[in-house]
């Protein structure tokens, strides 16, 4: 499956280069939900909910209700993936609060799963350098993704896993970092970060992982008649 993204910072819809450098805006929200009507779920990421410096609420609310999505971003409590889900998101998409100092957040994924059935939960394992990144991919913890991803399953449906590294760079993705994802895990797993072709399409397709993208629909390196056909 292909998942194209919607980031919104400072209420627009925007692309950023590793979560920090912004490339471009797109349209306003309605005109992507009106881009991506071809495809059957999209995911949304409140980028500034993700760093704590404000929130995008009504906008993620107007999407949620308009279409399939996953949403994510500052989801830091059990009562806003509550809220989410409430709304009518059909996944919710947990990075930061997951882990703590020393790994995995067990109080907090078992205090989740009481409040949203675990199928609707993906977890980001969001890498860069290596190691995991949290709080908007701004701060590096000291364990990585393999390490990890096992110990989560029980708490989740799937997994978000974004190669931090490439992500906007338009020069392609690890297809190796995920090959090694997907022989850690059965559980779903959506790649993210430098999806630039077709060709990696396809790779992540052939391991039976999807793909989120995202800079490269923004800028029409992707063709969305073409991935809508896919």
């Amino acid at each position: 499956m292909i998942v194209p993204c919607i980031d919104l910072m400072d209420g627009k819809v925007v692309q950023l280069v590793q979560g920090r450098d912004k490339a471009l805006e797109g349209g306003t929200p309605a005109e992507m939900l009106a881009r991506f009507a071809g495809f059957p779920e999209i995911q949304v990421i409140d980028l500034d909910a993700a760093i704590g410096s404000g929130s995008n609420t009504e906008l993620v609310e107007f999407l949620a209700k308009r279409a399939v999505t996953r949403v994510g971003g500052g989801v830091r409590s059990a009562a806003k993936a509550r809220a989410l889900v409430d709304l009518g998101v059909k996944k919710v998409i947990v990075g930061t609060a997951a882990f703590g100092a020393a790994g995995v957040n067990k109080p907090f994924l078992e205090e989740l799963g009481r409040a949203v059935d675990s199928s609707q939960i993906l977890i980001a394992l969001d890498s860069k350098g290596g190691k995991i990144v949290v709080k908007g991919w701004r701060e590096a913890t000291n364990f990585t993704a393999e390490e990890v991803i096992q110990e989560l399953e029980p708490y989740c449906g799937g997994f978000l896993c974004t190669y931090v590294d490439k992500e906007g760079m338009m020069q392609g993705t690890d297809l190796g970092w995920f090959g090694r994802l997907r022989a850690a895990t059965s559980h779903e797993i959506t790649a993210a970060g430098g999806i630039t072709t077709i060709e990696d399409i396809a790779a992540l397709d052939a391991l039976n992982i999807d793909a989120a993208v995202g800079m490269a629909i923004y800028t029409g390196l992707l063709n969305l008649d073409e991935l809508a056909k896919l």
